[in-house]
């Protein structure tokens, strides 16, 4: 099978963009180009060049700014329960293999050293094995083309006047040539160096050869950010390319500063800067700074972190410093990167397995656990579901629960949240300057309570703001403890939170034979408490408990709210049906 599928290409791409990228890549001219608006079908000679040019293109190459998907174009009746897998680690126990594929039906048929498998259900593996990283590789999964296969039944014509939703919608055929969204990227990783301004110049070259070079030579995308920071000591650095790509380059710029430095006899060494969130940080240096002390003797440097009082909201990067010679720097740039890399990916792995729990939650609006990256793409349902209980039909990307009417003001909550006493240090800040920040970045007040003996092993925090500050101020604080190492890299952050409900609104909250609460745990994974006995207070309100991880937490005090919300609405509408009679008795 030799057609294949180019994707997600610019409107600016042309025909012979095309075919001066295949020369350029050393692939052999295509027999027939046919492009499309945003897409492209091309044949090859044969199947081995058509393999050859999806493993060379596909999710590598940047053509008029997007990056390039390419696939076996196979129309749907032409596709049969055979499935081809490229990309697989030499080193894989077929056993592992036959494992992962069960959960997709029964491998009925293997060929050609574990590439080549028959599944009852082709659609669901494709679907969910594209992609998908496994051991330091990354699946590729596509249909093989049956020329037996039976053609589908027609389908149903539709009534006079009336489109399909794939009409309506309009989608890109996919790479398998059926219609559907594309494909879910790869999460990118760049690695972001600092570089004095005064070698800028040599990295890019007489007429941007040099960096040209750089980026052939390691397949990656180098940006340097020459207007940033003027007038500063150094200048940031992106490469977009594989962890072999980054690294590949890295030494290459390394190479490039050490060279211009020994022509104007700079005597002076020139340290590697690794530019890194400060979310990821902490899990870098490890409990106790092990992580750190492990990559300095295993790599022979000497690494320092930049303080935790230079970053600020804008800015939330710190700079890792290493120093030594340059295979020393270039070992420890690659141990760092996968420290780093992990801790992204274990943060990426939560997000997607909570963002269900809050549908239509935008992280990168509300900027909590961004890593100056772009994290996820917003939680959105199917084409044309409702959009949830937390989200209104009018919201705009950056409105965690909607757009509330000009007239009106969100409605100010109180939340209690309970965190280790020896955190509050690094919470409050040096002078309080934390602490401030954080307010002001969450649009919320925060306070400590004092401790009520010198033994406590928790502290009370006190946060009042409307539902979109609470969600920003405690994904903060819940961050926070997680950089400073007061949870290890393995555990989940997991705290004691207590809102207050009206008294009446307890048993609404626990439910008949505790039902509700029931449904409620089992829906956000956080346990929720309704102490018994307690006396309301002079606002005749009683506390709910909640605990569990940032999401949980977060889902369990959106539905008690809800359920607050409906009680109110009952006895205001109790209370109008009341007014009217009572007039009407005078």
């Amino acid at each position: 099978m030799n057609k294949l599928y180019v994707g997600n290409l610019s409107p600016l791409v042309t025909v012979e963009d095309l075919k001066e990228l295949f020369g350029e890549k050393k692939l052999p001219g295509a027999e027939q180009v046919l492009l499309k608006s945003g897409y492209a079908f091309v044949d090859f000679p044969d199947q081995n060049w058509a393999i050859k040019a999806i493993e060379t293109l596909s999710g590598k190459f940047e053509l008029h700014g997007k990056v390039l998907e390419v696939d076996y174009s196979v129309p749907k009746k032409l596709r049969s329960r055979k499935i081809q897998i490229r990309n697989i680690p030499p080193h894989l126990q077929w056993e592992v293999l036959d494992g992962l594929l069960a959960q997709y039906g029964t491998v009925d048929n293997v060929e050609q050293a574990i590439e080549k498998l028959t599944l009852l259900s082709p659609h669901r593996a494709i679907e969910k094995l594209t992609g998908q990283p496994f051991e330091g590789y990354s699946f590729r999964v596509s249909y093989i083309l049956d020329m037996d296969a039976a053609p589908p039944l027609p389908a149903p014509r539709m009534r006079r006047g009336r489109r399909s939703s794939r009409d309506q919608d309009g989608p890109q055929p996919g790479p398998s040539g059926g219609f559907g969204g594309p494909r879910p990227k790869q999460h990118d990783f760049p690695l972001r160096m600092l570089v004095p301004t005064q070698f800028v110049g040599a990295i890019i070259g007489k007429e941007g050869q040099t960096i040209k070079n750089v980026t052939k030579q390691t397949q990656s995308k180098v940006d340097i950010h020459r207007k940033e920071n003027v007038g500063a000591a150094g200048k940031p650095i992106t490469i977009h390319a594989t962890p072999e790509g980054c690294s590949s380059a890295c030494r290459m710029i390394l190479d490039i500063m050490q060279k211009e430095a020994n022509e104007t006899k700079e005597e002076e060494e020139i340290p590697l800067k690794i530019l890194a969130h400060n979310s990821l940080v902490g899990r870098l240096i490890g409990k106790e700074g092990r992580n750190l002390k492990k990559i300095e003797e295993e790599t022979g440097t000497k690494i320092t972190i930049s303080s935790l009082q230079d970053i600020t909201i804008c800015n939330p990067e710190r700079t890792i410093t290493v120093k030594g010679s340059m295979e020393a720097c270039c070992k420890a740039e690659g141990e760092v990167m996968r420290k780093l890399r992990d801790a992204y990916e274990n943060d990426i792995a939560a997000v997607n397995q909570q963002t269900n729990l809050i549908p239509g939650l935008n992280l990168n609006a509300l900027g909590i656990f961004s890593t100056g990256l772009s994290v996820l793409p917003p939680a959105t349902g199917p084409r044309g579901a409702h959009p949830g209980p937390f989200l209104c039909p009018s919201s705009h990307l950056g409105g965690l629960y909607g757009v509330l009417p000009a007239s009106q003001s969100p409605e100010q909550e109180v939340v209690y949240l309970l965190i280790p006493t020896q955190a509050v240090g690094a919470l409050i800040g040096k002078k309080g300057q934390h602490i401030k920040q954080l307010a002001r970045f969450a649009g919320a007040s925060i306070k400590i309570a004092p401790a009520e003996n010198p033994g406590v092993t928790e502290r009370m925090v006190m946060i009042t703001g409307p539902p979109a500050a609470q969600f920003k101020a405690q994904g903060r604080i819940f961050g926070k403890l997680k950089e400073e190492n007061f949870f290890t890299a393995k555990d989940e952050v997991k705290l004691e939170t207590h809102i207050k409900v009206p008294s009446n609104a307890a048993g609404r909250v626990i439910g008949k034979g505790g039902k509700t609460v029931n449904e409620l745990q089992n829906l956000t994974s956080a346990e929720v408490i309704v102490p018994r006995d307690q006396t309301p207070d002079e606002n005749d309100e009683v506390f709910v408990k909640i605990s569990g991880h940032f999401f949980a937490s977060q889902s369990a005090q959106r539905k008690i709210r809800e359920i607050i919300q409906q009680v109110k609405q009952q006895e205001q509408k109790h209370q109008q049906q009341g007014a009217p009679s009572m007039h009407h008795s005078k």
